[in-house]
């Protein structure tokens, strides 16, 4: 029998776009719906897989103390067990890496199917995954802790976090919670000194307000990938749930409290502000990502390629002078709060980045090769292989290539070549990638976060699991334990006096 192909509808447009060759037969049949109904239906079971594992997850992680929640070690409070806590799940090592493989699996059945489902059902199932884990424990990390306890060295106790360590204050009550009592804060001015706003609220109140402000940057990172996918031409569908239902940004990111989540929301706005090529606003995206480098100085290294981005030499140069000027004001900012500790974020990031993260590329390939440890060199050759890449993609930016997708690439560079690399940080990747024109771009993204959910299953130990003697974060711990006891000398030398 004849067919003919259906006129190009916006319907016919949509369909095209989804893949779906929806033709007409002479008497008026529709082939193709079945495959659409078909996705529809993947998709929502993908949806269902998702919810159900975040809050297993939650509801399990909150009914007892558990290696999941390492703020345990403060104690085990109603108000960080939160209102999950009697709904009868629980938790342990094989359902933690069930949930997180459900979860993984129902997240890739989403993204086949997203540009399938309506954008409604994408973004309720978005919030709820993000009301779930709001009302959950902080999952897998204790930074949050952290967060409250350079905010309370400041603004309760008088001392600069940027020259003084959260276990002067040991006797405050955040400090039995504290994951790093030995370190000067490596967050930005602009963070640091919004978190002490919270401090008065004590730690019940300053833990629910973090995670709250984690979820809302979360979300309104989410919205800001949809509508930049659609000014970009990209389904807004398939964007929104590639950065929104991913499980890194889910159960590490969000699930954790970290403020990696308000990087996301800059970024994200830098990302929708320039999106347009008609109304693009190059000056205020560059104040945006000057915002994020407030809050974490790694975020610095997307402002190259936004300076670069638009085609004429003086669009370039205003959106430079906008990136200049708002570094400076972050600059007086961080005088006016530290007066000339301003910059003491970046010499306690030095000092992390000696730090040696178990599973950080460079030392899981350095065990596969057989060296003892992580030598100096050879982080140094990824740090040779990051900086080739960065030239490269700068190059290829001031060329005229799409700098979303350069400046994905150099993310991801800077995530496989850094020797402290914590598993959250993968979704520095999740906006650029979502937005971009690179499918490879997508798929190396993907393919890094499933190695960031991979490090935390007992299915990875024999792959990467190091002898039980390797603990790098400590040595180093020890040397500034040694620097805070002369501390403590010169403090009493001073009392005497």
């Amino acid at each position: 029998m004849a067919t003919e192909e259906v006129p190009p509808t916006s319907k016919a447009v949509n369909d095209r776009v989804l893949g779906i060759s929806n033709t007409c037969t002479a008497d008026g049949r529709i082939v193709g719906v079945s495959s659409r109904a078909l996705l529809c239906v993947l998709g929502i079971l993908g949806l269902a897989s998702v919810l159900v594992s975040v809050f297993l997850l939650c509801a399990g992680a909150a009914a007892a103390p558990s290696i999941y929640v390492p703020g345990r070690s403060g104690g085990w409070p109603a108000w960080m067990a939160g209102p999950l806590r009697n709904v009868g799940a629980s938790l342990d090592s094989s359902s933690f890496q069930t949930l997180t493989l459900i979860m993984a699996g129902g997240y890739l059945v989403v993204l086949l199917s997203a540009r399938a489902l309506p954008l409604w059902t994408l973004a309720l199932a978005i919030v709820a995954a993000h009301l779930m884990l709001l009302l959950g424990p902080p999952l897998i990390s204790q930074d949050v802790f952290g967060y409250l306890g350079f905010a309370r060295l400041g603004a309760l106790h008088g001392l600069d976090p940027y020259t003084h360590f959260p276990i002067q204050i040991a006797s405050d009550p955040v400090y039995h919670f504290l994951g790093w009592p030995y370190q000067h804060s490596p967050y930005g001015p602009l963070f640091t000194l919004a978190t002490y706003a919270i401090a008065p609220l004590g730690l019940a109140g300053g833990l629910w307000a973090l995670k709250a402000v984690a979820v809302l940057a979360s979300l309104g990172s989410v919205a800001l990938v949809g509508r930049a996918a659609t000014s970009l031409g990209h389904s807004p569908s398939w964007a929104v749930a590639f950065v929104g239902l991913n499980p890194v940004l889910l159960e590490l990111a969000v699930g954790g409290a970290h403020n990696d989540t308000l990087v996301l929301l800059l970024l994200s706005l830098a990302l929708a502000l320039t999106a347009s090529a008609a109304t693009a606003r190059y000056n205020l995206a560059s104040a945006a990502l000057a915002g994020a480098v407030g809050v974490k100085a790694s975020a610095g290294l997307v402002l190259p390629y936004l300076v670069l981005a638009p085609a004429n030499g003086r669009a370039r140069l205003r959106a430079l002078g906008a990136a200049v000027f708002s570094l400076a004001a972050l600059a007086g900012l961080a005088a006016l709060g530290f007066g000339g500790h301003a910059l003491g974020f970046l010499s306690a990031l030095h000092g992390q980045q000696q730090l040696v993260a178990v599973h950080s590329i460079p030392a899981e390939t350095a065990r596969l090769v057989g060296l003892t440890g992580t030598p100096t060199w050879w982080r140094n050759v990824f740090l040779g292989g990051f900086l080739a890449v960065l030239l490269y993609t700068l190059w290829r930016t001031w060329r005229g290539a799409e700098w979303r997708a350069q400046a994905g690439w150099a993310t991801l560079a800077l995530l496989l070549a850094t020797a402290w690399l914590l598993p959250w940080y993968a979704i520095w990747a999740l906006p650029l990638a979502a937005v971009s024109a690179s499918r490879r771009l997508r798929v190396a993204t993907l393919i890094f976060c499933a190695y960031a959910l991979l490090i935390h299953l007992p299915l990875a130990k024999p792959l990467l699991t190091p002898p039980r003697n390797h603990h790098p974060p400590q040595r180093v711990q020890a040397v500034e334990l040694q620097d805070l006891q002369h501390v403590h000398q010169v403090h009493a030398r001073h009392h005497r006096h």
